[in-house]
């Protein structure tokens, strides 16, 4: 079976997949992937059709990983400072 490379709109739609299927465990693979597909992209003009799912993707995986680790930092800070 031949490997099919995949156009500009194939490129966008599997990064589409992966921004309405990632959960808190494939973020990070899900985002890498979306990276890599659209630095394939050939032209700025799908690059642009992109954005608003990797935006998506990008604050997905902050909300999920980065944030959750320093509210539980500060607040283990804060209940030590109150007594």
């Amino acid at each position: 079976m031949p490997i099919r490379m995949l156009s500009g709109d194939d490129k966008i739609a599997e990064i589409r997949r992966l921004y309405f299927t990632t959960t808190r465990q494939t973020i990070d693979r899900d985002l890498a992937k979306a990276l890599d597909l659209l630095k394939s992209m050939d032209s700025e003009d799908e690059r642009e059709r992109a954005t608003v799912y990797m935006e998506g993707l990008a604050q997905m995986r902050s909300d999920w990983t980065g944030k959750s680790k320093v509210r539980s930092q500060k607040s283990k800070v804060k209940n030590k400072n109150r007594f």
